[in-house]
């Protein structure tokens, strides 16, 4: 037990690539909130293509998501880190030239294939500076940043477009990010040897670890379930007049995250994946039940708060469990796997809950969503009965 104490995870490294991942993914929704604004106000683009602006950057990264593992084993993570971040930033700068739609998608096409490389490397990284032992409660606190990110980036997004250009907010993304470049050079790595391979012939196993493929389409279907709440809880809102606290339901959904998430962390290294997925998963989908029968502000962000603590421990967990399955020689495959997966639930999920919406309304459209996420806990109940 000593031992275990002994064992930080608040290290230089572990602070460092936390705050990178929470400007990177700032940046992120900041953009993803506020550019279908910026399509339709100030390029003058259809409501189509307002959408068509977080599925070109989606498209990329999941196309990029697969080869990124063999080419992390090739260079090198920290290489990799730094590369994907600077990437990331530059590409930041690039929207400062989007002066019309064609150029904005050529620019968000490109800006995905550096979102692709960095939240693969970051998780992979992560894995490998958290002591073992407590390597779920080390998942749970960096998957913070990134909940911290899904409420301030389009808090800060649609509160400065209020009183500022465009133009001024670009400006103010790439300042965030050049911090970001600068801690992303503060993260010290313990690298493997780079083994260069005398042919370039690529095999199946350089692009993803089939050992987590189980595991990875249950984050495929949890993905799809949060597709409906990226992309329509807004609209929702408005259609069951609550469109005055819409934004109150992410800061809720944020703040029981944060607020359990050390708890169930802990949990999972101490008591098994099951104990704490299991049950999330089921808060997950009973979260998604409650809204879809939200007709009141109280059982609104009662739906949020659920939500929040069920879909909180997810994403973490099974990455935690991934690099448990696949091993430490294993891990960027591991990584890379999952989130492709996980993004192509989402990008999918987006696009599905939209046609379902405008077919049965979106009542029906989260109780759908409420019984995928229930089909994953039952997949995942019988998948570990014997395994974890």
């Amino acid at each position: 037990m000593a031992k275990v104490e002994q064992e930080r995870i608040w290290t230089k490294s572990f602070i460092s690539i936390s705050i990178t991942q929470l400007l990177l993914f700032t940046v992120f929704y900041t953009l993803l909130t506020t550019l279908p604004i910026y399509v339709i106000d100030d390029l003058g683009g259809s409501e189509s293509q307002a959408g068509l602006v977080a599925t070109f950057m989606l498209i990329s990264a999941i196309a990029i998501r697969p080869f990124s593992a063999k080419i992390i084993d090739m260079v090198g993570k920290k290489k990799i880190l730094v590369f994907s971040v600077s990437f990331f930033f530059l590409m930041t700068i690039s929207y400062l030239f989007a002066y019309n739609f064609v150029v904005l998608s050529i620019i968000r096409l490109i800006h995905g294939i550096s979102f692709g490389f960095m939240t693969t490397i970051a998780g992979v990284i992560v894995a490998d500076i958290v002591p073992e032992k407590r390597r779920g409660e080390g998942m749970g606190y960096f998957a913070m940043a990134m909940n911290i990110a899904v409420v301030a980036g389009p808090f800060i997004g649609l509160l400065l477009i209020q009183y500022v250009s465009f133009r001024t907010l670009f400006f103010f993304l790439i300042g965030l990010m050049a911090v970001g470049l600068i801690t992303s050079l503060l993260v010290n790595i313990k690298e493997d040897p780079v083994e260069l391979s005398p042919t370039t012939t690529m095999k199946l196993s350089d692009l993803i670890e089939v050992s987590v493929l189980p595991v990875s389409f249950i984050v495929a279907l949890v993905g799809f379930s949060y597709g409906s709440i990226l992309s329509f809880v807004p609209v929702y809102a408005e259609v069951i007049g609550l469109s005055k606290v819409s934004s109150y339901f992410f800061l809720v959904f944020a703040i029981v995250m944060i607020a359990f998430r050390p708890m169930l962390g802990r949990a999972f290294d101490e008591k098994g994946a099951r104990f704490v997925l299991i049950p999330s998963l089921i808060a997950f989908s009973l979260g998604l039940a409650v809204l879809s029968i939200s007709q009141s502000v109280a059982l609104f962000l009662i739906a949020a708060g659920i939500i929040g603590l069920g879909y909180g421990t997810v994403l973490p967990g099974f990455q935690a469990l991934v690099v448990q399955k696949a091993g430490p020689k294993r891990t960027s495959q591991a990584m890379s796997t999952l989130f492709t997966l996980y993004d192509s639930g989402i990008a999918l999920g987006a696009f599905s809950w939209g046609l379902i919406s405008a077919a049965y309304g979106f009542t029906t459209m989260y109780a759908i969503s409420a019984i995928v996420v229930a089909v994953a806990a039952v997949y995942f109940y019988f998948y570990t009965k014997k395994r974890v």
